[in-house]
């Protein structure tokens, strides 16, 4: 898998004249340092972060572990930068649709081995699905989230509607309930999906929805019953129903969310990780609950897409490295970190802790049982998804949830988008 090959574009030598930045060897005798370069970015999860790496070094002397904060932002061209300057860290924070093209391309080592049997067993089968290239463990998974629906209690109480307590509830209950809560200038449901693509296709397996056949270069596009169902139950819900409210659709989820405050709609659906700041911010008295997975025809699957922890394959330090990752990802740390950046753990044991900790609070036990139906994707193998998913993809469902295209012309325009870039 070590190719090096160029699909990770050249890039212009001003750009690689780059000090490396991998770790000290400690062939001096003295400790060896790791560089860790970590995107967390709240200030929680920055200091559940620093917390574990403090407790490794002290723990570790002779395997010392720097922090290089680096955030989100741009952060897939800077390590394109970095690898091909040779200035890669030891260890990279990223997510699991980000790793793909770098583990193809050699970047990243193999891990198979260096995961402990007990890690490899805690993982659920899909979530490390996710994180395996070409046979091989590229990256331990850390932190995922799913997406939920929030609601008002009290507004599906007015309308007289039950509220679900099942395992999972249908897409079809919730079209009823959206409908049944719909009155006036009261909407059943707010969707933020100014950027659709990933909502929709995360949630294409409840439908049977794969989009992709094949992998890497060779991938080709599928637009069948199950990747058209989601876009165009939203559509019918919105435009048919008129259950949606309009301005949703053209907002992020954050932004949804005061309407949800004001009770202008009674649900909402976000990425779990809100439940925090619903928790936080909501009004005094909005009696919110989140709740059961959403079921389609194939079951009440999701695309997962972990947040990872990979190692340089140039790393002086492999082993080191992925000690570290075992202990990064140990059931305390991890339930640790999960907690504090308001996500889901990767392992079922640290699930179990957050569970625990968190059973008193609002939501929590319908997202942590979430995580139990999410599956690795096809789109987080395949080369042309991020240029198709930014280029063709969310302008083309902007413009269909607009009814400025129709279904037709929306797959159409999905197909010709995906060939012009692919031929």
């Amino acid at each position: 898998m070590n190719t090096r090959v160029a699909s990770i574009a050249a890039i212009p030598a001003t750009m690689l004249l780059l000090t490396a930045c991998g770790g000290g060897d400690g062939d001096d005798g003295g400790a060896v340092t790791l560089e860790f370069q970590s995107l967390s970015d709240q200030p929680a999860a920055i200091e559940a972060t620093e917390q574990i790496v403090e407790s490794w070094n002290q723990d570790h002397p002779d395997v010392q572990v720097e922090i290089v904060p680096a955030g989100w932002d741009g952060v897939y061209d800077k390590l394109i930068t970095q690898f091909n300057g040779g200035a890669a860290p030891d260890i990279i924070h990223y997510e699991a649709a980000g790793i793909v093209p770098f583990a193809v391309d050699g970047y990243l080592a193999d891990l198979s081995d260096l995961m402990s049997d007990a890690m490899r067993v805690d993982i659920p089968s899909g979530i490390l699905d996710s994180v395996t290239v070409d046979g091989q463990v590229v990256a331990y998974p850390t932190e995922l989230q799913s997406y939920v629906v929030f609601a008002n209690r009290g507004l599906l109480e007015d309308a007289g509607v039950r509220v679900p307590e099942g395992e999972t509830m249908t897409w079809e209950e919730l079209r009823e309930i959206s409908q049944a809560t719909t009155s006036g200038d009261q909407y059943g449901l707010g969707w933020g999906l100014s950027s659709p693509t990933a909502a929709f296709m995360s949630m294409a397996p409840a439908f049977g929805g794969t989009f992709f056949d094949g992998a890497g270069s060779d991938a080709g596009l599928i637009m069948e019953e199950g990747e058209m169902a989601l876009p165009e139950l939203v559509g019918e819900m919105a435009h048919d129903d008129e259950s949606v409210q309009p301005v949703s659709l053209t907002q992020a989820g954050s932004d949804v969310l005061a309407s949800f405050y004001a009770e202008d709609i009674a649900m909402t659906v976000q990425g779990s990780f809100q439940a925090a700041n619903i928790e936080a911010d909501a009004p005094e008295g909005l009696d919110w609950v989140v709740l059961p997975p959403l079921e389609g025809p194939a079951g009440p699957w999701q695309a997962a897409n972990p947040q990872t922890l990979s190692v340089n394959v140039d790393s002086e330090h492999i082993e080191e490295s992925a000690e570290f990752l075992e202990y990064f990802a140990s059931t305390d740390n991890l339930a640790e970190l999960n907690e504090a950046d308001a996500l889901i753990p990767a392992t079922e044991s640290a699930r179990e802790i957050m569970g625990t900790s968190l059973a008193e609070e609002p939501g929590w036990e319908a997202i942590l049982e979430s995580a139990d139906h999410l599956e690795s994707s096809p789109f987080l193998f395949v080369d042309a998804y991020p240029q198709w998913k930014d280029t063709v993809a969310t302008p083309a469902y902007q413009r269909f949830l607009a009814e400025e295209i129709d279904a037709d012309e929306l797959r159409e325009e999905l197909q010709t988008g995906w060939d012009e870039i692919t031929q």
